[in-house]
């Protein structure tokens, strides 16, 4: 489906080993469910990065960046202010999330993207 809006935000993270399924069951179970009734919030999808193999300059490289974030969700977004609203900062402190997996994360990374075409 093509993307709705001009704007994506990006939330990228670790989590430690030992709270990966607590994070992913939150995640999936409870935080995207409840971003998603943020007014202005239209879609969400969690990636986990790989290993990119690819050709590049006519040779195959296989490239990993160890400093990127494991995890990233992309929220499509109507614009940037869905991410100052009162309903944004209600969602993102509701459920587990808060105190069973938020201080279990690191290197996390916020990126707000503006389509341009």
């Amino acid at each position: 489906m093509p993307l709705q809006t001009r704007y994506l935000f990006s939330a990228a993270m670790n989590v430690q080993a030992d709270k990966d399924a607590i994070f992913n069951e939150v995640y999936e179970q409870e935080h995207v469910p409840s971003l998603l009734k943020v007014p202005g919030v239209i879609a969400v999808a969690r990636f986990k990065s790989e290993p990119v193999t690819m050709m590049i300059g006519g040779e195959r490289k296989t490239i990993v960046i160890e400093s990127e974030p494991t995890y990233n969700a992309l929220y499509e977004i109507e614009s940037p202010a869905v991410l100052t609203s009162d309903a944004w900062a209600k969602a993102v402190e509701e459920g587990r999330w808060p105190a069973q997996v938020r201080p279990y994360t690191s290197n996390r990374r916020h990126v707000m993207y503006r389509r341009i075409s």
